[in-house]
């Protein structure tokens, strides 16, 4: 008997869900439609640490990933189609997902999701055609944007170059470093004296401990944290060791409660058999029933002086250890309170450490610093020659240096000629073949002359020193921040003017602060489909 013939069309959904399984889990299955190595990434042999920054090249249709040491991970990419282009600027990571569905595209998939807007662009797991095709986005191989999803953290810089360029290690005097706190704030949040606790602390985290001599001010929040990390240690230690006594005063206390229980019915039964007695006794109408009563009686009676002092007894040897229970339950509630409060100083100095990011525009002429996506202040700069361009530069703190007192710093321009776009190196689409095996590498001399023509208040200066750490960045742009998409629950944005911005302007900037997400819909699938290879 021969198997009936299952219909043209199952047929053809099984054979086209076949094909794309098979891509997902043999990248090569994608070669033979002219998709060569597009799911092929690189990586350097040693372990990649915390990326801090992404430079994706729209003319070379691939993404580079650095660490504090430089070059991790490369994987090509598929950006925006011409009308839709992804735009060159400067942007970071505001949300992740790892489960995400289009709202404008067919409720289409994208797998290991990092927003870079909230209108909607965004790096995913997608198709790679070896050109840009998509709707703004970034596609990424499969594996890669799984890989890449798994090491990134909110916040990371991503910065989209028309050509590629790597960053260059850069050291300037103007650029910031680790400094004190201020005294008002330094005085309130580090209050409590330097412990061994705190100074062993310091040493596993690299911090010179504080010295018992130095005063507040000179503390950097480093070392404050430091501090309060070591309080919330020992903080915790204390809360546990509160908890054991409470435990143990609490049985202690409750086995005597036991006995207390027990003494206290016995007590009860004798006098209730005394008050039978006396009713007995009451009650007798011959000589004897009451030499009978007065012999219960007297038994009831004798029954209950001792219940009694056993009683009594028990009393004298239990209130103090119910006394004790009560009163390490009570040292026990206080010490977690000493913990929650210690874990919450914990947190504030640690989100002081919050990588910062701080923005000059040559345009407004004005710097602008925001921590973890929320605006700190903003201040007047000056910029010698004003109306000379003075390019899109991007520095980024890499790790402390010097015990401490200082950081690395990288510096990546926007184009290779430092100053912006030029028409010798307009946007092209290239197919393959073209792309450079390296991105040119920043002038270090036009990162030096940037900053030089700049003068930041001494004020500014030093609020910022409070706060700097490894991630941190500083960017110098003639172009102003985009009033569209900088705003609450990002970093700066800042878009090249002389670039293509389809992918920016077909869509309307929407945020979850809005109320509404705008175009894409969250761990919602639809009934209709809507694959992996999204158009987005």
């Amino acid at each position: 008997m021969h198997p009936p013939k299952r219909p043209v069309a199952v047929s053809a959904l099984t054979a086209l869900a076949a094909l794309l399984a098979t891509t997902i889990a043999d990248p090569a299955g994608a070669r033979s439609r002219g998709e060569a190595n597009r799911d092929d990434y690189a990586q350097s042999s040693r372990p990649a640490g915390a990326p801090l920054l992404a430079v994706v090249s729209l003319n070379d249709q691939r993404v580079t990933i650095y660490d504090a040491e430089g070059k991790v991970l490369r994987a090509p990419v598929s950006t925006g189609q011409t009308g839709y282009e992804t735009p060159a600027g400067i942007y970071s990571i505001l949300e992740k997902n790892r489960e995400h569905y289009s709202n404008l595209y067919d409720d289409a998939a994208m797998p290991f999701m990092q927003r870079i807007t909230w209108s909607g662009i965004a790096l995913h797991a997608g198709v790679l055609p070896g050109r840009p095709a998509s709707h703004g986005c970034i596609r990424l191989p499969y594996r890669f944007a799984e890989q890449l999803f798994d090491l990134t953290k909110m916040g990371m810089r991503v910065v989209v170059v028309r050509d590629d360029m790597s960053p260059v290690d850069f050291a300037h005097p103007a650029l910031f470093k680790p400094g004190p706190v201020r005294p008002e704030v330094a005085l309130a949040s580090a209050a409590s004296p330097p412990s061994d606790a705190m100074d062993r602390r310091s040493m596993r985290l690299g911090v010179p401990p504080a010295d018992a001599g130095t005063p507040a001010r000179a503390q950097t929040w480093r070392q404050i944290a430091a501090a309060k990390v070591a309080q919330a240690e020992a903080a915790a230690k204390s809360a546990e060791e509160a908890r054991r006594a409470a435990v143990r005063a609490r049985a202690d206390a409750a086995r005597l409660t036991k006995d207390l229980r027990m003494a206290e019915g016995a007590r009860q039964r004798a006098e209730a058999q005394l008050r039978d007695a006396e009713r007995m006794l009451e009650g007798a109408r011959s000589p004897e029933a009451t030499q009978k009563a007065e012999e219960i009686k007297a038994k009831a009676t004798e029954r209950l002086t001792e219940t009694q002092a056993k009683l009594d007894a028990l009393k004298t040897e239990a209130q103090p250890k119910i006394d004790a229970a009560e009163a390490a339950r009570a040292a026990a509630n206080a010490a977690e309170a000493a913990r929650v409060a210690a874990d919450k100083e914990v947190k504030l100095a640690e989100a002081k450490m919050a990588p910062v990011s701080v923005f000059i525009s040559r345009k407004t002429q004005r710097l602008y610093v925001r921590q973890a996506f929320q605006p700190i202040f903003d201040t007047e700069v000056a910029i010698r020659d004003p109306d000379t361009p003075i390019g899109t530069t991007i520095y980024t703190a890499l790790s402390y240096a010097n015990d401490g007192k200082d950081v690395r710093w990288s510096a990546l321009a926007m184009y290779a000629n430092g100053a912006g776009p030029d028409a010798a190196s307009a946007p092209s689409s290239r197919r393959g073949g073209e792309r450079k095996a390296e991105g040119a590498a920043t002038d270090a001399g036009a990162a030096k002359a940037a900053l030089e023509r700049i003068t930041i208040p001494q004020e500014a200066i030093d609020r910022i020193n409070e706060v700097v750490s490894p991630g941190s960045s500083l960017i110098v742009s003639d172009e102003p921040m985009s009033a569209k998409e900088t705003g609450k629950g990002t970093d700066f944005i800042v878009l090249m003017s002389g670039e293509p911005q389809g992918g920016i302007k077909s869509r309307p900037r929407r945020s979850p602060y809005d109320g509404y997400y705008g175009d894409d819909r969250r761990y919602r699938r639809s009934p209709y489909g809507g694959g992996l290879f999204s158009f987005w």
